[in-house]
């Protein structure tokens, strides 16, 4: 897990590595233990590697394989490596350092744009190859590691984190009018290649990129989730998918402790981080390290769930962590934990995630986490009202949108209310696609690729990242999610939610966690905003960079205000904080109006 930057010069346009001595500078804490700069020709490459794999200096990044003419920079992790570099070897490559990133060079020489089909990990990575004068850059299938872009006639630059663009002092920092619109109706989902900056674009997961020295990029999507099942499939029982997925779950679990330093679990008490704590038990664990993190309750809602992760600490006989947090911890670490965001995230866990990974780092370097494991295996409780819809689009947006399109505009001043449906297009161009027949099956689809992508899994890597900690999906495994899709729809959303995944998991862990109440990762001060908090956003709201960028109607702002708790979203988010949220990230990020 690192942190990877770049320029690209085009037309004989000047080189300078100044954007990317400030990109780096601005990613320090997701690569604390070694920085890096690379030169040649047209391309400026920058790294900061956090050390889980091949501790050695010989893996240090830029890498720079002199033989092949092939320097990259990457950031992630490629579980199955060691395999690739046998394949690779018998093939007649050497090696010099015994990490997985060499192994990305010699696999894009022998395999060129191909060699992403090879890998199982997660992956954002750029190889300059210098013989043929071009860039080619790649994201993981299921967009867990982050790569942002900006480019202009003379140049292209990107980096791991937003921020670091900005600070790259080439970027006009004025917000995206399309963005905003998913935003504030899309539950906070900024889809690929959007970002709310205006000219700062983030790959698309599962896709490839080739910038030449011209200047021309083009883009290939290189996997897709199949949500239809072949004549043989059709036949297969529950008892069969179940044991299948038991397979599948097992391997993912076992490829991520692939890591030269010890790897923790972040323990929930839910059942998909105490599945993961009892798969790695089985697989031969001990004493695991467990971190759990708790809130003060408010308005009768209960802000920990320490009796569920307490049975799995016991029962596995953990090296267990609790960690709770009060609101004089919490409120102080606001302002730090909105700048660890490359988008805002308005998911009231993000300062649990944030706190959590502060205490979790100072015992391990690598955790495993249960995100994804609701958007795969059908979760959410948006899912049955969908298996009869006979209006998908439709009935998707009102079940997960956080306000209409019409309601948008009401709550909008000019020049922000454009003069399109942005939203609805996206889910109707989505649904439209191949590969998912069903309802249900297209509302899968989208929040695995989509929501899922930029929310929870950017949510996990921003957070831990801020506190120099790797954090690894097993949930997203791409094999995994490959046969989830292929289950039927009624396995999954059944009894309540992953219904298949709960009856693989009752050989496994207690059943105790499996039929409790599903939970959330609960931090009430944000949901029912009161007292002091509610006087945190209201400094944040009527702050006079708000007033003077005159984004959303002041009308609206003091309705919020009066009744905070009487403005919920239909997924139970405060439409208060979301507000808030959205303009402290731009306070913090001195962001302007649109052009």
């Amino acid at each position: 897990m690192c942190g990877i930057c770049g320029a690209l010069f085009f037309n004989d346009t000047t080189v300078t590595d100044n954007a990317v001595k400030k990109m780096n500078r601005e990613m320090a804490m997701r690569g604390p233990d070694n920085e890096g700069l690379f030169n040649v020709g047209w391309a400026v490459l920058g790294h900061r590697r956090l050390k889980i794999i091949d501790l050695s200096s010989q893996s240090d990044q830029p890498f720079f394989d002199q033989t092949l003419s092939l320097a990259i920079v990457f950031n992630g992790a490629i579980y199955n490596y060691q395999e690739l570099r046998k394949d690779l070897v018998e093939m007649g490559y050497h090696f010099t350092s015994n990490g997985d990133t060499e192994v990305i060079i010699k696999a894009y020489h022998a395999w060129g744009e191909a060699c992403v089909h090879r890998f199982n990990g997660m992956f954002a990575f750029a190889i300059h190859d210098i013989n043929a004068e071009t860039v080619f850059m790649a994201r993981d299938r299921l967009g867990i590691k982050p790569l942002y872009f900006h480019r202009s006639p003379e140049s292209l630059v990107f980096a791991s984190m937003l921020p670091a663009l900005l600070k790259s002092g080439i970027v006009e920092k004025k917000i995206s009018v399309e963005a905003l619109h998913y935003y504030l109706s899309f539950h906070a989902v900024v889809p690929a290649p959007h970002t709310l900056i205006d000219g700062i674009e983030k790959l698309p997961p599962a896709t490839t990129m080739t910038v030449n020295k011209d200047g021309n990029i083009s883009q290939h999507r290189y996997w897709t989730l199949n949500y239809e099942r072949d004549r043989e499939e059709e036949k297969y029982t529950f008892e069969d998918w179940q044991q299948l997925l038991t397979i599948e779950l097992k391997a993912a679990v076992q490829r991520r402790l692939v890591a030269d330093v010890p790897v923790g679990v972040l323990l929930s008490g839910g059942l998909d981080s105490s599945l993961i704590v009892g798969l790695l038990t089985e697989a031969g664990q001990k004493k695991i390290n467990t971190f759990s993190i708790g809130f003060e309750s408010v308005g009768g809602e209960k802000g920990d769930e320490f009796q569920y992760s307490d049975i799995i600490a016991q029962h596995y006989d953990t090296d267990h962590h609790k960690i709770e947090v009060d609101a004089e911890r919490m409120l102080p670490t606001m302002p730090e934990c909105i700048r660890a965001m490359s988008e805002p995230m308005v998911s009231h866990d993000c300062i649990g995630f944030y706190l959590l990974s502060k205490e979790v780092a100072k015992y391990v370097k690598v955790v495993q986490s249960g995100q994804g494991a609701d958007e795969v295996f059908g979760g959410y409780h948006w899912y049955p009202p969908m298996m009869e819809s006979q209006n998908p689009v439709d009935d998707y947006r009102a079940l997960f949108c956080d306000r209409t399109h019409d309601a948008l505009l009401e709550i909008l001043h000019e020049p922000y209310k454009g003069d399109a449906d942005h939203v609805t297009k996206f889910i109707r161009r989505h649904f439209s696609e191949p590969g998912a027949p069903l309802p249900i099956d297209k509302v899968l689809r989208i929040d695995s690729t989509i929501m899922l992508v930029d929310d929870p899994v950017k949510r996990v890597d921003n957070m831990t990242m801020a506190w120099s900690l790797e954090a690894r999906v097993p949930f997203l495994d791409h094999e995994l999610v490959a046969l989830a899709a292929k289950i039927p729809p009624e396995y999954k959303v059944g009894s309540g939610g992953k219904h298949i995944l709960k009856e693989a998991a009752r050989a496994i862990i207690p059943h105790q966690v499996i039929d409790r109440p599903k939970g959330y990762f609960p931090v009430p001060a944000l949901k029912y905003l009161q007292g002091e908090y509610l006087e945190y956003v209201r400094n944040i709201v009527k702050n006079p960079q708000a007033t003077s960028r005159g984004m959303i109607r002041n009308e609206y702002i003091d309705t919020l205000l009066q009744s905070p708790e009487s403005h919920i979203t239909p997924l139970r988010g405060s439409k208060l904080w979301q507000v808030a949220l959205l303009e402290f990230w731009m306070q913090e990020n001195e962001i302007g109006a649109p052009s």
